[in-house]
């Protein structure tokens, strides 16, 4: 029992790594697609809205399987990492729905705010960083929580690609007769999405400060 924990520990560490990883390059992605959705130049803004509108209107897993088979089917470069298609598909579809979530919470923002800094002889981006910007924080933690904790469950589409997360390192051993494994899977998620809902929680307790 105790190789059999820390096989599926060694799984676990796959979703760790796509989760982190995922994370890291979608919230600043994430930011730069929102600019371009709120651009005034039209042909940039119904690109990025148009990309926008593809990635949230079809499935992952579907996304999956295209940045792992394209690039060779298309160009004949055959995607060899699956972890690396795996985390460009991950990074690509969290980054759309962030954008999404970044643009709601700056457009809730008063335009007056943005008058009454310039009336102050601020620019815009002086504005934005220090009016602007902790307050669109306040009021996206809750959403951008809920993506967070619906990626920790998301990286276990990786196993349709034939990464080795921890799902398809359980199904091995459920093949064998054991159910054991499965159950305790399903605990890995449960404590670790536990621990992420504390620590947002946690975060915007400390918010609260900054009303809004």
């Amino acid at each position: 029992m105790q190789e059999i924990i820390k096989v599926l520990f060694s799984g676990f560490g796959e979703n760790l790594r796509i989760f982190i990883l995922t994370l890291a390059m979608a919230i600043p992605l994430g930011l730069i697609i929102t600019f371009g959705s709120m651009t005034k130049f039209k042909p940039v803004r119904w690109l990025t809205r148009t990309f926008v509108w593809i990635i949230r209107g079809t499935p992952l897993m579907l996304q999956l399987f295209v940045v792992l088979y394209a690039p060779g089917l298309l160009f004949g470069i055959p995607m060899r990492d699956r972890l690396v298609a795996t985390l460009v598909a991950f990074v690509i579809n969290y980054a759309a729905y962030f954008s999404e979530i970044y643009r709601g919470g700056i457009e809730s923002i008063p335009r007056g705010q943005y008058e009454a800094g310039a009336v102050l002889g601020m620019t815009r981006r002086q504005v934005f960083f220090k009016v602007v910007l902790l307050q669109v924080i306040k009021r996206i933690v809750p959403s951008m929580g809920n993506e967070v904790i619906t990626l920790v469950k998301d990286t276990a589409l990786a196993r349709v690609i034939g990464v080795a997360e921890i799902i398809m390192v359980a199904e091995r051993y459920t093949k064998q007769g054991l159910i054991g494994p499965l159950f305790s899977t399903g605990l890995y998620f449960l404590l670790f999405n536990g621990i992420l809902t504390l620590l947002l929680g946690r975060i915007e307790r400390k918010m609260d400060y900054f009303r809004v």
